[in-house]
């Protein structure tokens, strides 16, 4: 069920993004153009601003959270079908509005697919389940993505949209056999409510700031080298191939062996625990990248690298979704969840940004081996919000 339901959660965010690029390059739509409909992304950064709505308002049918969810889903159905009857050459600014729409109403998914999950799993479940999700969501991702392009070299693209609106209306089917949370839980009785306790519930914990400097700063390492990775191996002479198969296809594959194997450590030794080998292992995981700079262009070389900081960066996420999922208060899980994922989403776009300097400053292998250094902030406040010696699920 979990699985179904981060299939659906994934397979909007392509079709809006590298899919959609492809379309409109195809169609010889100015890069000009392509490049700003890079904005269209904004609303998953953005989801936290109607995410109360989601957690005072329920729907008349299926309960407080899989409502939204059905709705949310049918929605983009029709909106993904209408995306692949348009016209990116004549109308790029229909295109425009109707990808911002599905970008929209997919991160209003998002945003109660992560509270449900939330509500639904007892604890000793969170890690398995946050595992079983990013599964379905990088598997979205292949199929919206990967796949998409390549039925295009064979089917005109508004059928390849047709059929992604169908397997996007078939997820509607994994909700309605969906469960109900078994623990009843009250929603916020207003709006302001919904908007203030959810804050006021979570700053009123010993450590919150410091705490949210913790969210952003756990994956720090593993944004930082993840940033550079294709500027870098073209740099070091493979083709595009190489990184489209190496570093897409083989990388994916890797992030979803390392997301399960995360579950099922977590499972085992608990999540504070985890948190703290996984962060050791997204560190070291950098390393492989510096020995491939000093390599050289050198397949085996390659693979084991991306393999090996993928599998551990999988494994990082696994756990650390599962922190997130720790925090929220059940009566405003979709308010909080949407406001701390949104803080990793930060960190990814801000880590990015001085990367391209220190490559030019410091060479690829000292900036791979600088950025082990990114993991050292997270690994320093480990003791205070996830002590070793407290087992957690």
């Amino acid at each position: 069920m979990l699985l179904g339901l981060g299939f659906s959660s994934g397979l909007p965010l392509a079709l809006t993004g590298a899919t959609l690029q492809a379309w409109m390059a195809s169609e010889q739509v100015d890069l000009r153009v392509i490049g700003i409909f890079s904005l269209v992304g904004l609303p998953y950064t953005l989801k936290m601003l109607w995410a109360p709505l989601m957690d005072r308002y329920s729907l008349p049918w299926l309960g407080r959270r899989r409502g939204w969810i059905l709705l949310t889903q049918l929605g983009l159905a029709a909106a993904i079908g209408l995306l692949g009857l348009s016209a990116p050459a004549s109308r790029p600014l229909n295109v425009a509005l109707l990808a911002v729409f599905v970008a929209f109403l997919s991160a209003s998914q998002d945003i109660v697919i992560d509270a449900y999950r939330t509500d639904l799993l007892p604890e000793r479940e969170r890690g398995a389940g946050a595992a079983t999700s990013v599964l379905g969501y990088r598997l979205a991702m292949l199929v919206s993505g990967a796949f998409a392009m390549i039925l295009s070299d064979q089917l005109p693209w508004r059928l390849v949209y047709t059929i992604m609106a169908a397997l996007m209306a078939a997820g509607a089917l994994v909700t309605l056999a969906a469960p109900e949370p078994a623990e009843p839980i009250r929603p916020p009785q207003s709006l302001r409510a919904a908007v203030w306790e959810p804050l006021r519930s979570y700053f009123e914990r010993t450590g919150a700031v410091e705490m949210l400097i913790f969210i952003m700063v756990y994956k720090l390492g593993d944004a930082l080298a993840g940033a550079m990775t294709t500027p870098f191996l073209l740099d070091l002479g493979f083709s595009r191939t190489d990184v489209g198969t190496v570093n897409k296809a083989f990388g994916l594959i890797s992030t979803i062996v390392g997301t399960l194997a995360g579950g099922s450590i977590i499972a085992r030794i608990g999540m504070n625990r985890s948190l703290w080998l996984f962060a050791f292992l997204q560190a070291v995981s950098n390393l492989a990248f510096t020995a491939l700079a000093l390599l050289g262009r050198n397949y085996p070389a390659m693979i084991a690298a991306i393999g090996i900081e993928n599998l551990c960066g999988g494994m990082g996420t696994a756990a650390f979704i599962t922190f997130l999922m720790s925090l929220c208060d059940k009566r405003f899980t979709a308010t909080q969840y949407a406001l701390l994922s949104s803080l990793m989403a930060v960190t990814r776009v801000l880590a990015g940004a001085p990367t391209g300097y220190l490559v030019s400053s410091l060479g690829w292998a000292w900036f791979y081996s600088v950025s082990v250094v990114g993991a050292v902030p997270g690994i320093l406040l480990l003791p205070r919000f996830a002590p070793w010696n407290k087992r957690t699920g």
